[in-house]
C-alpha cells in the first residue's frame, strides 16, 4: 500500500464515517496550494468552504497566531484578556453594529443567533413565552447539530437525527410573497444565507434580500444574515448583503474570520439586541479566547484594507466569464454564484459531480461536489489568475470543450 492508502485506510478505520472525503491526503499547504503526503501538489479550489479566504499559511495571520502563542491562549471568559476588548471593537466596526457575541464554530453562531432573536423577541417584541417564531428558508444549510437540522430540508442532514427542536417555518428561497405570508405576530427573526453555499451557490433574484430586508423592519422582525460562507471578502464586498444595498439586523459570521487559523464566529448586532442578554445566560469557555481574538484581529485588519474584496471583484468577473464561456457548450447546464465563488451544474451524461471532482484531483485539482452533479469553486482570495486560468483548463479538459 502507499503511504496515501494507508493514511486513508487507518482513518476509516478509527474515525466515525460522517464525511466522504476525496482520496487524497494532505501534509502542507501555502497560499492557493496544497501537497500529498506522496508530495504531488493540487491546486486548492475550495479554500475550505471560504474559511480559507485569505490562502494556506498566510504569513500576516500566522505570524499574529505566533506571537499570541508566546504570551496566552486561553483564559476562559471567567476572566478579561487584554484582546478582547479589541476585538469585539474592531469586528463591530467593520459590521456597523454596537456589539459582538463571541463563539467558536458557524454552527454555534447560528445557535447563538436563534437564541438571540427568541430572547428579544419576548422580552423586547413582546411574544408570548414559548411561542417565539423564526423563518427560514429552503434548502438552507446553516449547520449540523440538532436543533440547526430541524430546519433543514436536507433528508442527510436530518434522518435518523429526530425529535426536532419546533418554532421555525420554511418557504422557498427567493420567494418573497411566501416570506411575507409566513411572517406573523409572533415571528422574531427571518434567518437566511444571502448566497446558498451548500444548495449549490445560489444567488436570490435581484431585490429579494431588499424585500425581506423591508418586510422585516415593517413587521418589527429581525433580520440575520448568516454570512459564514458568504461574508469577509468572498463575493467581491465585505458582506454579500451589501451587493442590494442591506444592513440586516443581525450578522452570523465564521469560517474566514479565524483566517483558517483557528475557528472564530461571532454574532453582531446592535445593543438593543445583543443587550438582552444577562451573564450566565450564554456563554463559551474558547469563545473570543487571546489566540481567536488575536488571529481574527489580523482578519478585521486585512479586509479594511479593500485589498481582498477588490481581488474577490476582479477575479470573480474572469471566472464567471470564463464559467460562462464553458455553459455555451452544453456540457455545463448553469452557472451561478457572485464574486469568487460559483456553483457549476455538470449535465449529468458528463458524470456526476463526485466523479467530475475525482478526475479533476487525478489532474491536480480540488473542488467539492454537492447535491449529485453540482460542483462549486471557491478558491482562496490571493489565488492568481495564472493559476486559476490554469485550474479552469483542466476543468475544460475534464469536460472536454
Amino acid at each position: 500500500m502507499s503511504t496515501t492508502e494507508e493514511l486513508i485506510a487507518s482513518a476509516e478505520a478509527h474515525s466515525a464515517p460522517t464525511y466522504h472525503p476525496l482520496p487524497v491526503v494532505v501534509a502542507t499547504a501555502d497560499g492557493a496550494w496544497m501537497t500529498d503526503v506522496e508530495g504531488r501538489r493540487y491546486l486548492d479550489l475550495l479554500a475550505g468552504y471560504s474559511a480559507l479566504n485569505f490562502g494556506h499559511g498566510n504569513r500576516r495571520l500566522i505570524e499574529a497566531a505566533k506571537a499570541q502563542l508566546e504570551r496566552v491562549t486561553l483564559t476562559s471568559r471567567a476572566f478579561h484578556h487584554d484582546r478582547f476588548a479589541e476585538f469585539c471593537a474592531r469586528l463591530a466596526e467593520l459590521c456597523g453594529m454596537e456589539m459582538v457575541l463571541p463563539m467558536n464554530t458557524g454552527a454555534e453562531a447560528v445557535e447563538s443567533a436563534v437564541k438571540t432573536a427568541r430572547k428579544w423577541g419576548y422580552r423586547v417584541k413582546g411574544v408570548p413565552e414559548g411561542m417565539a417564531k423564526v423563518v427560514v428558508a429552503g434548502n438552507n444549510f446553516h449547520g449540523r447539530t440538532t436543533t440547526i437540522i430541524s430546519f433543514s430540508t436536507d433528508s442527510e442532514a436530518r434522518a435518523d437525527f429526530g425529535p426536532y427542536t419546533p418554532g421555525f417555518e420554511i418557504v422557498p428561497y427567493g420567494d418573497l410573497t411566501a416570506m411575507r405570508a409566513a411572517v406573523t405576530e409572533n415571528t422574531v427573526a427571518v434567518l437566511l444565507e444571502p448566497i446558498q453555499g451548500e444548495a449549490g451557490v445560489l444567488v436570490p433574484p435581484a431585490g429579494y434580500l431588499a424585500g425581506v430586508r423591508e418586510l422585516t423592519r415593517e413587521r418589527n422582525v429581525l433580520f440575520v444574515a448568516d454570512e459564514i460562507q458568504s461574508g469577509l471578502g468572498r463575493t467581491g464586498r465585505t458582506f454579500a448583503c451589501e451587493h442590494e444595498g442591506v444592513v440586516p439586523d443581525m450578522y452570523v459570521l465564521g469560517k474566514a474570520l479565524g483566517g483558517g487559523v483557528v475557528p472564530v464566529s461571532a454574532v453582531v448586532s446592535s445593543r438593543e439586541v445583543l443587550g438582552v442578554f444577562r451573564p450566565g445566560e450564554h456563554g463559551s469557555t474558547f469563545g473570543g479566547n487571546p489566540l481567536a481574538c488575536a488571529v481574527a484581529l489580523e482578519v478585521i485588519a486585512m479586509l479594511r484594507s479593500g485589498e481582498y474584496q477588490r481581488r474577490a471583484t476582479e477575479l470573480g468577473e474572469h471566472l464567471h466569464r470564463e464559467l460562462g464561456q464553458l455553459a455555451g457548450s452544453g456540457r455545463i447546464t448553469q452557472v451561478q454564484g457572485r464574486g469568487l465563488w460559483a456553483g457549476i451544474d455538470i449535465d449529468p451524461v458528463y458524470g456526476t459531480g463526485r466523479e467530475i471532482s475525482e478526475t479533476l484531483m487525478d489532474r491536480g485539482v480540488l473542488v467539492k461536489d454537492t447535491h449529485g452533479s453540482t460542483i462549486r469553486i471557491a478558491p482562496p482570495l490571493v489565488i492568481s489568475k495564472e493559476d486559476l486560468d490554469w485550474g479552469l483548463a483542466q476543468l475544460r479538459g475534464v469536460l472536454g470543450v
